[in-house]
């Protein structure tokens, strides 16, 4: 690879002298403007806004523009005098661990190439430093005309620096989030995390640029004048308002669906009517709204969440059962007493009988038998 900037790297009082290549391309398509009416190319000219004439590129210099529009001139000699220490050197501040960098600050990518047989000692002891102590370097290093800021980490077996932003070229996110309150239920957190589950991994490497491939397919096809263009699929409508947790539950549906899984997404509390019976996620269970008939009221199931029952419906259950344990003991006693009601009262008309009895055969052996005349 064409290296596009030589130095060295100032690593305390050790120098390394290295290469600089670049560590990323870009494969985008480009265009080329050209003329509708017969194909000519268009071209741009760099013309001066005084006289008129166009200007070659040896004749073209720098100037910084003041507010009141006059034109200071800036030649490279007066850049060159400038006292810039990381003109030539990659200059290692500090080290850090690699989560105190915002990726906001990333910018471009270079890989660093040990220059010559002597740099290859300290180049190797830097990188097994970076290896074992797990964190980055943060360096300073001038590119184009300015000075930059950059990251060394290490990237299989070479040291990989990142062009980083400075931290005051890193706008402050005013007015960019939601300005109205909203509240996220644990139900729709639940789906949103059975379907990152569901999604799960991809590997890096097999991702690539479909549209980059549509464009090349229709060059091709244009070029052995075989295209035909496909219809314009419509736009969707924005700003349509969706029942989150069914488009939720259809997401995970089709991220199974997709990855050959069967089963679906449980339906939430609040889903549209005719919403599947639920089904346990890793991580989420959501009961349905059972649906009444016409002019009854639709009443909703407990709901779990993390695996444990509503609070509000173990309470009315609770109640429920104290109310029929209750219920069962009154009757159990009314009951009880009703029978010893009707023994008691058994048991006293058979003494008043037996009484009875006994008082008639004692009132006949008390009365005397009369004997027969002669």
């Amino acid at each position: 690879m064409r290296s596009i900037w030589n130095g060295a790297i100032s690593f305390g009082l050790v120098s390394i002298p290295i290469k600089l290549v670049n560590a990323t391309e870009s494969h985008s398509i480009s265009f080329r403007q050209i003329h509708l009416a017969d194909g000519g190319r268009i071209r741009y000219r760099k013309v001066c806004e005084l006289d008129g004439e166009e200007v070659p590129g040896a004749e073209i210099g720098k100037g910084y523009e003041e507010a009141d529009g006059s034109v200071i001139p800036i030649t490279d000699e007066d850049l060159a005098q400038l006292p810039l220490a990381t003109a030539k050197t990659i200059e290692i501040m500090s080290f850090v661990p690699a989560e105190e960098i915002d990726p906001l600050q990333m910018d471009a990518a270079y890989y660093l190439a040990a220059n010559g047989a002597t740099a290859a000692k300290p180049y190797t002891l830097l990188r097994e430093a970076l290896k074992r102590s797990r964190k980055v370097a943060i360096a300073k290093y001038a590119l184009r005309g300015r000075e930059r800021l950059g990251m060394l980490r290490v990237v299989d077996d070479v040291i990989a620096m990142h062009g980083l932003l400075w931290p005051d070229e890193i706008r402050v996110p005013e007015g960019v989030a939601p300005d109205v309150e909203v509240t996220v239920r644990d139900a729709e957190l639940d789906l949103a995390d059975a379907l990152m589950a569901t999604l799960g991994e991809v590997e890096m490497a097999s991702l690539h640029d479909d549209y980059r491939d549509a464009v090349e397919a229709m060059i091709a096809a244009k070029a052995g004048g075989a295209f035909e263009p496909a219809e314009v699929a419509g736009e969707p409508a924005g700003g349509q308002v969706i029942n989150l947790m069914a488009a939720l539950e259809k997401s995970v549906r089709a991220a199974k669906a997709s990855r050959g899984e069967t089963g679906g997404a449980g339906t939430g509390a609040g889903a549209g009517a005719g919403a599947e019976e639920p089904e346990t996620k890793a991580g989420a269970e959501v009961t349905p709204m059972r649906r009444g008939g016409a002019g009854r009221k639709t009443s909703a199931a407990p709901k779990a969440v993390g695996g444990k029952k509503s609070t509000a419906a173990s309470a009315k259950k609770t109640a429920a059962t104290a109310a029929a344990k209750s219920t069962s003991a009154a009757s159990k006693k009314k009951t009880t007493a009703k029978s010893t009601a009707a023994k008691s009262g058994t048991t006293k008309s058979t003494s008043a009988a037996s009484a009875k009895k006994t008082g008639a055969g004692a009132k006949k052996a008390a009365t005397p038998r009369k004997r027969a005349s002669a």
